[in-house]
């Protein structure tokens, strides 16, 4: 029964002369979404609302699950569009939607009337009343509740009249490539689609690093990865994965370099060349998926010595997170049961028994000074060497 979307959307309404580039963005993201879907829709923008109007058959589900992934969008309205032909009509056309979307009519209501064209011939709380008394002779097994309604009646007096009772969650947050690119250090465990999802929301572009470490990690462990940043894509749009082979510069921090300082040693060159990758393609940050004390390479000290390599900013929205709260999210967004998935990445291959928990950043530097006979010629390799698939849902 619905050839139309009402699209609603919160923090874009407050950004003043600048609003028109976030709806703009907005609508170029459903484009998007839409793409796969079969069918023509025209999408459109009035007064604070978008609108998607199909043009041809279509798959209602199917719009409706991919418009539940656009960043920017807090509320998906089925919503029926109508011509103002005066309030008896509209009376009819009310009784025609209700009586067709709720077999049930065993239900309690109210209407909620909004007129955004003041020059409409009844203020709201009259179309209220008037059109509550009208529903009631048509169906009188239903009742009022303006508390708690079974059915929230929404009728919007604009160029058309907007009838809708469902409001469909999206995802909120800003639309992807408001706020600029970031390069995320993506691994196959739970945290880092996450944090690349959560800066994303906040209308980031993502682009991927993944240190990959054959033999010692298997091409399961790489497709594992793959299909996380697939599942992540589904939010934000294609992802551009840089595969760097990081064996060779492991094996040698591990022959020369302390056991351990091992794990945040290695961090520090993953996070420089994470770096060369966000300057190289115009991305303003670094995303981690860290959080406080998780581990032993999160403690803060950890994190200041992680730090000290980087000139880019580093950004770490899960860090006051627990495990917990972590999973929460991972589950909501679909990457929880490819993460869990036994493929260990190569941060899990070289952990010391017993790794520095307070790193001393002068030590670190001295240990680092035993690798200069081969490291920078191994970094250049693996730079060089890299791998970059183009992921997309």
């Amino acid at each position: 029964m619905y050839k139309a979307f009402l699209i609603k959307y919160a923090e874009i309404a407050i950004k003043g002369k600048n609003r028109h580039l976030f709806e703009d963005a907005l609508v170029h993201q459903i484009k998007i979404a839409l793409k796969p879907v079969e069918g023509e829709f025209l999408i459109s923008k009035e007064q604070g609302r978008i609108y998607i109007e199909a043009l041809t058959d279509y798959d209602y589900e199917e719009t409706v699950e991919q418009l539940r992934h656009v960043f920017g969008i807090v509320g998906i309205c089925p919503v029926v569009l109508t011509e103002d032909e005066g309030f008896e009509k509209l009376c009819e056309d009310v009784i025609a939607y209700l009586d067709a979307r709720y077999s049930d009519k065993n239900k309690t209501f109210k209407v909620n009337a909004r007129r955004a064209r003041k020059d409409y011939p009844m203020e709201s709380m009259e179309i209220n009343a008037e059109l509550g008394g009208r529903i009631l002779d048509a169906f009188p097994e239903m009742k009022v509740d303006v508390h708690h309604p079974d059915i929230m009646v929404n009728i919007e007096i604009r160029g058309r009249i907007n009838i809708y009772s469902e409001i469909i969650p999206g995802p909120g947050g800003m639309p992807v490539g408001t706020n600029g690119k970031a390069m995320l250090l993506l691994s196959g465990g739970i945290d880092s689609p996450v944090a690349g999802y959560m800066i994303a929301k906040r209308g980031v572009k993502i682009d991927a690093t993944y240190f990959h470490a054959p033999p010692y990690t298997s091409e399961r462990a790489k497709q594992k990865v793959v299909d996380l940043a697939k599942i992540v894509a589904r939010y934000t749009g294609p992802i551009y994965l840089k595969v760097v082979n990081f064996t060779d510069i492991q094996l040698y921090i591990y022959e020369k370099c302390p056991h351990e300082e091992l794990t945040i040693i290695m961090r520090r060159y993953m996070m420089r060349i994470a770096e060369h990758f966000a300057r190289e393609t115009g991305s303003l940050g670094l995303i981690t998926g860290e959080s406080i004390g998780q581990v032993a390479s999160q403690t803060m000290h950890s994190l200041a010595a992680t730090n000290e390599v980087c000139t880019l900013p580093v950004y770490r929205p899960l860090i006051g997170f627990d495990k917990q709260e972590i999973i929460s999210v991972s589950e909501k967004i679909g990457t929880y049961e490819t993460s869990i998935l036994p493929y260990e990445d190569c941060c899990t291959i070289f952990v010391a028994k017993h790794p520095v928990t307070k790193p001393n950043l002068n030590i670190i530097r001295r240990s680092e000074e035993k690798l200069k006979e081969k490291i920078d010629q191994l970094v250049k390799e693996a730079i060089d060497s890299v791998e970059t698939i183009v992921v997309e849902a």
